[in-house]
């Protein structure tokens, strides 16, 4: 019987144009053996979708498989499954070993290949299972494991120049998105319909703008009526009625990138009760905006918003923070937890820092003024200021339609 090998190198075809120049991600990787130096890791085993692909600039799809990221002094090596061939190679900085599955964990024998064992090990301890640290312990035996999720994030959290640009082009993609549901919004659409229109608005335009990229993950959360009072709620079949609250969010999902816009609409006609809701919504937004600058930090803005809707007396109907990080994430992998407006993150804003501003209230059925009332911009932090890079227009003026 023909040898099985538990992983190969399938070095398939040329490397691919990444979305990023070499000289990015050989940057990241310094800082990475930056912090690895500094915390006497000799090999980091990476696990999640998000520092992969910060890293390497290789997104995986999981579907029940694992895959890694091994950084060593000399080395820096993706782990994938047979089942993608040589497309983690074409689409990575750096090495790649594929592991075959002719018997269980030489996933984990392949990582080993790379760490070498009694090695100091960082992981991801936001990430990696109990069972998978479990086998990381059995198969790598680590002189010592050290958790290296909170000093990557806070890397993550600073953006080059180039990173920049490519949020910059990501909501630029978002505000085609919104546009195009706008031109699709009308009595008796169904939020279906109006969602696709702004779906492939944002492909067709991605691909313009990205010749050479992959194509996936980009979607729109349209929600009617009832179905906006929550933030993330999916898109039904309700046929949209006159007077009905509208909440438009579009994400384009460009190489592992997120970006977003979230715009309040009515079709038609909006009433009384909720254009006073929507535009204390939108001043707050305003406000909110006018708070991100270098030096303030995330509690402190948070709490002047609080108090701003605590006057209004509109307090009660706030549902979460204010607003988060952007980069490599997206809404089933990462999150930059570190740089959220919330009352328990005491981060400081500095340049370089990207983060969103987004009140949002919410008012139950019933009620005057009943739905959920969400705008959404993109701000840049520089020396002084900020910039805001979303640019579809919020408030009742432009987004009374249909």
């Amino acid at each position: 019987m023909t040898s099985r090998p538990e992983m190969y190198r399938f070095h398939n075809g040329e490397k691919a144009p990444l979305q990023f120049a070499q000289g990015e991600y050989a940057s990241r990787v310094a800082g990475l053996r930056k912090i690895m130096v500094d915390k006497g890791v000799t090999a980091a085993v990476f696990t999640s979708m998000h520092n992969i692909s910060y890293y390497s600039g290789f997104t995986y799809c999981a579907f029940g498989r694992p895959y890694g990221l091994v950084v060593t002094a000399e080395d820096c090596v993706t782990i994938s499954a047979g089942i993608d061939a040589g497309q983690p190679w074409r689409r990575c900085f750096g090495d790649n070993i594929t592991y075959t599955d002719w018997q269980r964990d030489n996933y984990w024998r392949a990582i080993l290949s790379v760490s070498g064992a009694d090695a100091v090990v960082g992981f991801e301890s936001d990430h990696l299972s109990l069972l998978q640290k479990t086998k990381l312990d059995s198969y790598l035996k680590p002189k010592s494991t050290v958790d290296l999720y909170q000093a990557t994030m806070v890397q993550r959290m600073a953006k080059s120049e180039a990173e920049i640009e490519m949020i910059r082009q990501g909501a630029a993609v978002a505000d085609v998105g919104g546009f195009a549901i706008r031109d699709a919004i009308r009595e008796g659409v169904r939020e279906i319909d109006v969602a696709m229109a702004g779906r492939d608005a944002m492909e067709l335009e991605i691909a313009k703008r990205f010749p050479d990229a992959e194509y996936r993950d980009s979607w729109v959360w349209f929600q009617s009526g009832i179905n906006t009072d929550g933030a993330h709620n999916p898109v039904t079949a309700r046929k949209l009625q006159r007077g009905d609250i509208l909440s438009l969010n579009t994400f384009p999902m460009i190489s592992g990138y997120y970006t977003a816009l979230e715009r309040t609409l009515f079709v038609g006609e909006v009433d009384a009760a909720s254009l006073k809701i929507w535009e204390a919504n939108v001043a707050a937004h305003e406000y909110g905006i006018s708070l991100l600058k270098p030096g303030a930090s995330c509690s402190d803005i948070t709490h002047k918003i609080n108090a701003f809707f605590e006057e209004r007396d509109m307090l009660q109907y706030r549902t979460f923070g204010y607003g988060h990080s952007f980069g490599v994430l997206s809404h089933y992998y990462g999150r930059e937890a570190g740089l959220e407006l919330r009352e328990d993150i005491d981060t400081v804003l500095e340049p370089g820092m990207v983060i969103s501003m987004e009140p949002m209230l919410t008012i139950a059925d019933g009620q005057p003024g009943a739905g959920g009332y969400r705008e959404h911009d993109i701000l840049v932090i520089h020396e002084d200021d900020n910039e805001n890079v979303t640019k579809y227009p919020y408030g009742p003026e432009f987004n009374v339609v249909g």
